[in-house]
């Protein structure tokens, strides 16, 4: 048997329960949990604003294992055997169908409606699919990434969702040399957006957010000012970045916030012909008014939409680690480290933002 974290319904506490752990099946891999992570999503699934979660279920979408059990022959991406002992990832998106014309025309797999997504659409009901769980098992088909060499665990769940959902902003944001680079969101996606620009070779990065704790990860993390955005207004933080950049606004905005009041605010920062991605907005917090002469066509702005993460930002954050994870330090984004009978006070204090990144230790 194991034991496994679960959000039984919306509202409701975690609960502890106890699982069957399976028989592994040919292509099946059954892994010990090392960490797994709460984001900002696992929060959004205990309250439902998610639609279409099979409660009760285990959260916990990104995550790291060792492999004790493998079904045969099971090959990684570069068709590599996955060994016994071997410390793995994986996409958390499985079951994309490879026959809609999301997946074969429009390259946009993350769109699929096929798709399943571990911790998150999986339910208790359908397995071990959810690293709040002293096992995870990893289905047929499921896209598997070991650790790189020099790499660590830790490394690795540090950066955990936010760095690949940054990956996939920063390619849409097309950063080039010496381009102005506002951030606005200072949770993990945004921290991490703050250091791939830095790594794109922004000249300039800013970042817009709250409390100081992330404020502090966000100059480590390369940013060249912060403004706190409870502690200025809307006017201020324009003055402010008007001031930084030469009067003409920054390049390229990202917004990371889940809130969609940054949206206005965001199209008013960047500069006329700029471009801005969105990303934060997850999950469905109503609506706020836009002027499309003023906010966009005037301006010439391009906005883009970016959601969820692709193998591709899978394999390339592993890359980023592995080249460049001596130069930024992604496990101090790491605030604590919780048992999983802990898992209800890691969501608390992800939601309160007392904590950067809360990780879940499911075996230790």
């Amino acid at each position: 048997m194991t034991r496994i974290a679960v959000i039984p319904g919306p509202g409701r506490p975690v609960e502890i329960r106890t699982a069957q752990t399976p028989a592994v099946e040919p292509g099946g891999v059954l892994l010990e949990t090392i960490a797994a992570e709460v984001c900002g999503t696992d929060v959004h699934l205990r309250h439902g604003r998610l639609a279409g979660v099979p409660y009760p279920l285990t959260p916990g979408h990104v995550s790291i294992g060792r492999a004790i059990e493998v079904g045969g022959e099971v090959l990684d991406v570069a068709k590599r055997p996955i060994r016994v002992g071997q410390v793995v990832t994986f996409l958390d998106v499985h079951e994309t169908c490879h026959r809609c014309i999301y997946c074969t025309v429009l390259k946009a797999t993350t769109r699929c409606p096929e798709r399943k997504v571990y911790g998150i659409t999986y339910g208790t009901a359908d397995g071990l699919l959810g690293g709040w769980s002293e096992h995870i098992y990893l289905k047929p088909g499921v896209l598997i990434l070991p650790l790189a060499e020099g790499v660590t665990a830790e490394q690795w769940i540090g950066g955990g969702c936010g760095l690949p959902t940054a990956v996939h902003a920063v390619e849409l944001a097309r950063i080039q040399l010496t381009d102005r680079v506002l951030i606005q969101g200072s949770g993990p996606v945004g921290l991490s957006a703050c250091a791939l620009a830095r790594l794109s070779g922004a000249g300039w990065v800013g970042v817009i957010g709250s409390p100081e704790l992330r404020l502090d990860a966000a100059r480590k993390f390369g940013a060249d000012l912060t403004l706190d955005v409870i502690q200025t207004t809307r006017e201020e933080r324009l003055a402010a970045i008007r001031e930084a950049t030469g009067g003409l606004g920054v390049d390229v905005v990202i917004e990371a916030t889940g809130n969609p009041r940054a949206v206005p605010e965001g199209c008013e920062l960047v500069r006329d012909a700029g471009r801005y991605v969105i990303v934060g907005q997850y999950t469905d917090h109503g609506g706020v008014e836009l002027n499309p002469h003023l906010h966009i066509n005037r301006k010439h702005i391009e906005i883009r939409g970016c959601w969820g993460s692709d193998f591709s930002h899978v394999w390339r954050a592993m890359e980023v680690l592995r080249r460049f994870g001596g130069q930024v330090d992604w496990t101090s984004l790491i605030t604590r480290r919780f048992r999983l009978d802990e898992c209800e006070q890691a969501l608390q204090d992800v939601e309160s933002q007392r904590v950067i990144k809360a990780v879940i230790l499911p075996n230790g």
